[in-house]
């Protein structure tokens, strides 16, 4: 069966972006930035492969996309990422972006594809599990997106890389799940996060 994840960076007071977010000048917020500093040098999400030393790190990437077959993401998050991730993405397989605004597919370089679904949130995970075949499916982001699915009930685990930096405000990741249960299944440090792997419990 298709599994559906997601894997973010998370703030010690709870947020994924800081202050303001979505502005061109700092499309994360005030400080925001901070929060995906340990992934400096990564190149190839399911390799884990980064141009620094930190194994670690890279391998709490890699653990997380090795079963992955194809992403979803929410239109604000591709419109922040699109210009750094360049012509030559990390992600290696298609991303499907919930949005409002149809765009014609986008096949970069590195086997990364873009699909602009303006049908809703369910129509992209159910392209994106067709796509992945009998790999898993990850959601990308952002926050509004996991929690369609969470509340949804289709979230079966996830991974937080702990950044220990306090934002003060932002867009925060934990509002409106309700009161899952969850298990901790695996716990792993580097030098600028702490990864943090659950499984929501039946």
């Amino acid at each position: 069966m298709t599994r559906l994840s997601f894997d973010v960076s998370v703030s010690l007071d709870g947020y994924i972006t800081g202050p303001n977010p979505g502005g061109r000048d700092e499309p994360l917020g005030a400080g925001g930035e901070q929060l995906h500093e340990w992934m400096a040098g990564l190149t190839d999400l399911r390799a884990g492969r980064r141009q620094s030393s930190d194994r670690t790190a890279a391998e709490s990437i890699a653990g997380a996309y090795e079963s992955i077959g194809a992403t979803v993401m929410g239109r604000a998050m591709f419109d922040a990422g699109e210009e750094p991730w360049g012509d030559d993405p990390p992600f290696g397989m298609p991303v499907f972006i919930v949005t409002h605004r149809a765009r014609e597919t986008d096949a970069r370089k590195g086997g990364t594809t873009y699909h602009f679904v303006t049908d809703g949130a369910e129509s992209a995970l159910r392209q994106a599990q067709s796509a992945a075949g009998d790999r898993d499916v990850l959601i990308s982001g952002g926050a509004d997106l996991i929690r369609q699915y969470v509340r949804a009930g289709q979230v079966h685990e996830f991974q937080i890389h702990l950044i220990p930096v306090l934002l003060g405000g932002g867009v925060r990741l934990f509002e409106g799940w309700g009161e899952p249960a969850l298990e901790l299944t695996g716990v792993t440090e580097s030098p600028g996060a702490t990864h943090l792997s659950y499984r929501f419990v039946s």
